[in-house]
């Protein structure tokens, strides 16, 4: 079996050592004679699983007693309806950031249910940078501020917690557990599990104790958040095996000394490819230098003449998912924790060699 480098940007790489024990689990877990896709939820064993990843993705994060962590379903374009449904109270708007295509997505749902004051946006740079926070035009009587700290799309990231004085909401699929950050500056913390978690179908909700039980009388039983933590994310059946390979993806994490540890990997990562793009003369990043995501870089080739050749090329190369989203062009290289420096190294080295034969 030949392993090859996956820049996809989610479904994204999942470090090996993982994999590779969920293979040998997979039929007979730890000797109970079943796998766990076939487990009951309510089961010693699945709980035992549940709580264990529990506590180690709040060691991780450093999550105090006042936050509980939800495993929910939905990805997190379901809290995007799930966030004003739970928070709004008796209040009529909430404030949000717009800084790409999620943020646009989040604000579209939002206005489903509440006036949304659209407090900054960087839509006049094409999503090339962080609107300033001297800029915002924030709302006294919002129920909360929502902001999305990475883009995936457009690769821009907020290095910054925003200081507000309303509850602070984040989509942080895609960039959670790539470095440290304090939790308790946030009322809620949402994240489709398949960029640093990881497979699909499962999303982490970290929720602030007294932001719960004040859901609207409209709001769906599934989406309330009181509800999920009274039953310990068990409502109804939750994606057991999901949350199964979360649970050894954030083990693997603290083996790997943590989101500090992490950090510098992704920082050296991040900022070897940015180099090179750089100073290449032939390959071009758009966003500002202080907004640069660590975890997703999208670059252009000289001229999109080139891109169907690159993209080939490097699939022969064993360097996958390379192609840009479809509403920006171009290439992006997604380097989340579970793509290897090796990986990173691999395609600098590509890259230089397809710019010298066309350049």
């Amino acid at each position: 079996m030949t392993r090859r480098f996956n820049f996809c940007a989610g479904p994204a790489a999942l470090p090996e050592s993982v994999l590779q024990q969920a293979q040998q689990e997979l039929v007979d877990w730890q000797g109970a004679g079943l796998s766990i896709m076939e487990m009951s939820h309510r089961s010693s064993e699945l709980v035992g699983i549940a709580n264990k990843a529990e506590q180690d993705f709040r060691d991780l994060l450093n999550i105090s007693d006042d936050y509980a962590v939800l495993f929910l379903q939905g990805g997190a374009s379901t809290q995007f309806s799930a966030v004003p449904l739970n928070l709004l109270g008796d209040k009529k708007s909430a404030d949000y950031v717009n800084t790409g295509q999620w943020s646009k997505k989040a604000i579209k749902e939002a206005q489903r249910f509440c006036d949304v004051n659209v407090v900054a946006s960087s839509e006049d740079t094409n999503f090339t940078t962080i609107p300033a926070f001297d800029s915002w035009q924030l709302n006294k009587d919002a129920a909360y501020l929502h902001y999305t700290p990475n883009e995936t799309i457009g690769g821009v990231e907020f290095f910054d917690v925003p200081d507000v004085d309303v509850p602070l909401v984040a989509d942080m699929s895609s960039t959670i557990l790539s470095r440290p950050i304090d939790v308790s500056k946030f009322g809620v913390i949402y994240a489709g599990a398949q960029k640093n978690i990881g497979p699909a179908g499962l999303t982490m909700t970290i929720v602030r104790k007294d932001l719960m039980g004040n859901a609207s009388a409209h709001c769906p039983t599934m989406l309330d958040y009181k509800t999920a933590a009274d039953n310990d994310s068990m409502y109804n059946t939750p994606p057991t095996y999901s949350l199964y390979l979360a649970g050894l993806v954030f083990a693997w994490l603290k083996e790997q000394g943590g989101l500090a540890a992490m950090e510098q990997l992704n920082r050296r990562k991040a900022e070897k490819l940015y180099s090179y793009i750089d100073n290449s003369g032939f390959y071009a990043n758009p966003v500002e230098l202080s907004s640069r995501s660590l975890m997703n870089v999208p670059f252009t080739l000289a001229s999109a003449d080139f891109d169907k050749a690159f993209l080939a090329e490097a699939d022969e190369a064993g360097l996958l998912n390379l192609k840009g989203h479809r509403s920006v062009g171009g290439m992006r290289a997604s380097i989340y924790n579970a793509v290897p420096e090796e990986a990173v190294d691999t395609l600098i080295n590509f890259m230089k060699d397809f710019a010298q034969r066309n350049g």
